[in-house]
């Protein structure tokens, strides 16, 4: 049986939001275009866990020229977490239908720690998963080929048994490199269509 290897955002939650973004701006209050720059140059070392969430957010004060006093660090951490918090009900429930019927399903992720937190103690669903490779815990991070070698060691799996799913062309292709079938995601609707044998 296929494992199907899920990625979260983009697929079974939702990309950032726009008034989660609108909200980590004006926590900021620097030029969005500046905040935007900072926040993606720093972010890869916090979601492979090299960084805390104090430590990547005093990098980003860093690279704008400006500092962040722990409170409002607290603050930006708590609107970062809100603006990555909304998941797609369908999406969850064919994660459940998926489970349930017995098929073996896991989960490969760029997130950092305080992000991987929340969704460990606010989606039940998550247990569902046989496999949760969290980039902040396995040091590895999409599209670096360790990450899916990471998996295929841990799942126990040859790459031409597993289908990874996810919503951009460069982690598809990655995946692909070491062996492993890839679905790009567009909708529910074909994922299902691609599960069906």
């Amino acid at each position: 049986m296929t494992v199907v290897l899920f990625d979260l955002f983009g697929v079974i939650a939702r990309h950032q939001s726009t008034e989660g973004k609108d909200r980590l701006v004006r926590t900021a209050e620097v030029p969005a275009a500046a905040f935007w720059d900072a926040y993606w140059a720093c972010r890869q070392p916090y979601d492979q866990g090299e960084l805390t969430g104090p430590a990547y957010w005093r990098q980003v004060a860093d690279s704008l020229d400006v500092r962040f006093d722990a409170h409002r660090i607290a603050d930006l951490i708590d609107a970062d977490i809100a603006g990555w918090s909304a998941v797609d009900e369908v999406m969850v429930a064919l994660v459940e239908e998926l489970a349930a019927s017995g098929r073996r399903i896991a989960l490969l992720s760029n997130i950092p720690e305080e992000l991987a937190t929340y969704y460990e103690e606010h989606h039940p669903w998550l247990k569902r998963f046989s496999l949760r490779a969290f980039s902040c815990r396995i040091g590895h991070a999409k599209p670096d080929l360790g990450a899916y070698e990471w998996c295929l060691n841990a799942l126990r799996a040859a790459p031409d048994r597993v289908l990874f799913v996810d919503d951009r062309d460069e982690n598809i292709r990655a995946a692909e490199t070491v062996g492993i079938r890839g679905h790009r995601f567009t909708t529910p609707e074909r994922l299902r269509e691609a599960l069906t044998p």
